[in-house]
């Protein structure tokens, strides 16, 4: 069903635990094609954060190699169908046990675990160096033995709208959307609203399929995007479980660097830490921004934006030096306000619990 998985060498930097077996998958659903360390911006000026910039620079061309569509690959929207049909779906997770903690995710028949010092991202973990691992199906019971798995999902999402907010989506009506189309009570993606904004706060939901045949790091693994006055985009993605030292790709391949990466501003800057959680758990992202100023056609002051993923903020009053965008046509033109985007990249993504406070 998938392709061979690669052959990983030992990381200079990690533990590497190489177990036999491949998973099974019971019941493929439909195929849909495509698919941590903190990077703190305030070291950035220094020798140490200068040296990780520049390795991260390094690591990120050789993501430029071409990246192979996965037209086949199952995918699943559903948690409980997803248990029923896919061996080792109960592995899938974070887990603690003393002052350890294990994230795991699924990728080409087997599973990547990434080991943190202190605890989880955004709760406890010290910032050191992660250690990874690879890992077949049939030893993963035995390695995550003694491990307690936590479910961070619940207390990162249900925030509701303070006064003032106006509910783009609530699950009742898609009636502020262009394009807005309703599933089981959850706004696909594809959907741009059809007031526009300025500056502003937006909370919404979110969740990314599963899809654990393409290589981590794959954009085919749940793409898609939050695109603020439809120019500037905050990534969405499942890269969950993964490394943003440059180190830990020295000897795998990246196919996508950092800054394309969940919670990113697309290309322009990495996510100060990888809050993401895992495949088909409910996650949420909270965006401040403020659009570019103009006079007489030209930009006078750039637009601003803070995000909070998964209530840890992850850019602090960043400075946009320019629209997002990775194709051909360059980067989307900068505007004075805009709508509300949520791009559709050929996954399906799902959104719920959105709303924004003007200001």
């Amino acid at each position: 069903m998938h392709r061979a998985a690669h052959k990983f060498r030992l990381l200079r930097h990690a533990s590497l635990l190489i177990c036999p077996a491949v998973w099974l998958v019971v019941a493929p659903t439909i195929a849909i094609a495509d698919g941590t360390k903190a990077l703190n911006a305030q070291s950035s000026a220094d020798a140490a954060g200068s040296e990780k910039q520049a390795m991260q620079q390094s690591a990120a061309k050789k993501a430029k190699a071409k990246i192979i569509p996965y037209p086949n690959a199952s995918v699943w929207t559903d948690a409980k169908v997803a248990a029923k049909e896919f061996i080792g779906f109960d592995f899938i997770g974070e887990y603690v046990k003393g002052d350890q903690a294990i994230q795991v995710t699924p990728s080409e028949g087997k599973f990547y675990l990434s080991v943190y010092r202190g605890g989880l991202p955004g709760s406890g973990w010290d910032g050191g160096t992660v250690a990874h691992e690879w890992c077949e199906a049939d030893a993963m019971k035995k390695r995550l033995q003694g491990w307690n798995k936590l479910d961070r999902s619940v207390g990162v999402v249900g925030k509701t709208p303070p006064a003032g907010a106006l509910v783009l989506f609530d699950g009742s009506g898609a009636k502020a959307w262009k394009n807005g189309k309703i599933e089981n009570g959850l706004l696909k993606a594809g959907a741009g609203t059809k007031q526009t904004f300025r500056d502003f706060t937006l909370y919404l939901e979110w969740q990314v399929p599963l899809k654990p045949e393409p290589p981590i790091s794959h954009p085919h693994r749940g793409n898609s995007g939050v695109f603020a006055v439809g120019a500037y985009e905050v990534q969405i993605s499942d890269t969950f479980g993964l490394d943003h030292d440059p180190r830990a790709w020295e000897e795998i391949e990246m196919l996508k660097p950092v800054d394309t990466w969940c919670g990113s501003i697309y290309g322009i800057r990495a996510a100060d830490l990888n809050m993401c959680l895992p495949p088909l758990a409910w996650q949420s992202l909270e965006i401040q921004f403020k659009a570019a100023r103009f006079e007489d056609g030209a930009k006078i002051s750039p637009a601003i934006i803070s995000v909070i993923h998964n209530g840890v903020k992850i850019h602090d009053n960043v400075s946009l030096p320019e629209g997002t965008g990775g194709g051909p046509s360059g980067p989307r033109p900068e505007v004075a306000e805009g709508p509300i985007y949520l791009q559709n990249h050929g996954n399906p993504n799902r959104f719920r619990n959105i709303w924004i406070v003007p200001q």
